[in-house]
């Protein structure tokens, strides 16, 4: 497994400089970031300059205001021609993939006004429109789009991994898979392990930190088991440090990877 870290949790005014302190810290790769307005795609010649470099790439995280799943349809074309873009600039860089979630923050049962704008069979058709199209940019590319069920206070659509895999079930397609992250999980998920093991045909991606969003070792997740079961279900992809830090990141990330080896 490649271990990876987020692009903006890394000192350095440059990709390349970012790079360097990830390799010496113990990393494996960079996890990019994905902003919006098509503003991923004006960064190829950058990207381009840190392949040829040698910078490890498999992965993007989206970075917007507005997901595949928002209320509203305009908002919603353009997080779907964002995420397309985003597939496109991964593949040329040769990667794994895009992540995304169906929202963030858009709506939660758990606040007012309780009451969503959209039938949950409404939000099951957005999200299956917009995994169809991607999924088949994603197979024509060579990568996959990553779905990430994120908490129920973060969203109300895809909270856990078995959410994503029933819709990614009904796309029928291989270039949808599943985005983990361990924080979203230790609140959703009865027991994670075992979630990680029934999503293993699906799982595509796994983001890390630990119980109280910060790095791996500041919370109670245990790191061991999690790794163990990774390697018992063959997974092959890459863990991407997606978190906040306790301390400086010169201090705090070289901590990481031995937890993780």
């Amino acid at each position: 497994m490649l271990l990876s870290c987020q692009e903006q949790m890394l000192p350095g005014a440059t990709l390349l400089a970012k790079w360097d302190f990830a390799r010496r810290a113990g990393f494996d790769a960079v996890e990019l970031r994905g902003r919006g307005d098509l503003s991923f795609r004006d960064r190829l010649p950058e990207l381009r300059q840190a392949k040829a470099a040698g910078v490890v790439m498999p992965t993007v995280c989206v970075e917007m205001s507005h997901f595949i799943g928002d209320f509203d349809a305009e908002r919603r074309r353009d997080a779907i021609a964002n995420m397309a873009c985003q597939l496109s600039v991964m593949a040329e860089l040769e990667g794994v993939g895009a992540m995304t979630p169906a929202s963030w923050g858009m709506f939660s049962y758990r606040l007012p006004p309780f009451v969503p704008p959209r039938s949950a069979e409404e939000d099951r058709k957005v999200l299956l429109d917009a995994l169809n199209e991607l999924g088949e940019h994603a197979e024509r590319e060579g990568v996959v789009l990553l779905l990430e069920p994120l908490n129920r206070y973060e969203d109300h659509m895809v909270n856990r991994l078995d959410h994503a895999i029933e819709l990614i079930k009904a796309t029928d397609s291989d270039g949808v898979r599943v985005g983990a992250d361990t924080y979203h999980m230790n609140i959703e998920e009865a027991a994670p392990l075992d979630a990680l093991r029934e999503a293993a045909p699906w799982l595509g991606h796994v983001q890390i930190s630990d119980s109280n969003r910060l790095e791996p070792g500041a919370g109670h997740l245990d790191w061991r088991s999690l790794t163990a079961t990774l390697a018992e279900i063959d997974y092959s992809g890459s863990l991407a440090v997606e978190c906040r830090l306790s301390g400086p990141p010169e201090e705090v990330l070289p901590t990481v990877p031995p937890l993780l080896r």
